[in-house]
């Protein structure tokens, strides 16, 4: 489904600033794997993070710190309550842990699909993400 030019890249640091590599469970990322021999990917389109009991962590503080990284797209599988929380849209807020936030939050069931911002072709069945 990724057109020519992304790479997937599992449970890998990503360099989002000085001060933060978090290792996001999945990340997709432009270029090749020998881009990334001597640092780690920056500019991720995606970043999807897994969770069971740490979905209000990964929720609140991963997702503050991807949107002051202006990701578009952090996808949370929420496997607790079996949906996918999509994010989208990171606007600069005062009150979330590290200043940014993302504005545009969708809750999908098992029955929705999802798309990659940007990508026209490709639809994910939020069934097939989870276990």
């Amino acid at each position: 489904m990724l057109p020519p030019g992304w790479i997937v890249s599992i449970q890998s640091p990503i360099s989002l600033d000085d001060e933060s590599e978090p290792e996001p469970d999945i990340a997709m990322v432009p270029g090749r794997l020998a881009d990334y021999r001597h640092a780690h990917p920056a500019q991720p389109a995606l970043v999807v993070e897994v969770a069971e009991s740490s979905v209000a962590f990964d929720r609140v503080h991963k997702g503050s710190l991807y949107a002051r990284a202006e990701i578009r797209d952090y996808w949370l599988l929420n496997l607790a309550n079996r949906v996918l929380e999509v994010y989208r849209e990171p606007a600069p807020d005062p009150s979330a842990p590290y200043g940014w936030s993302h504005r545009a939050i969708a809750m999908l069931s098992p029955l929705d699909v999802v798309t990659l911002s940007g990508l026209t072709a490709g639809q994910i069945a939020v069934a097939d993400l989870l276990p």
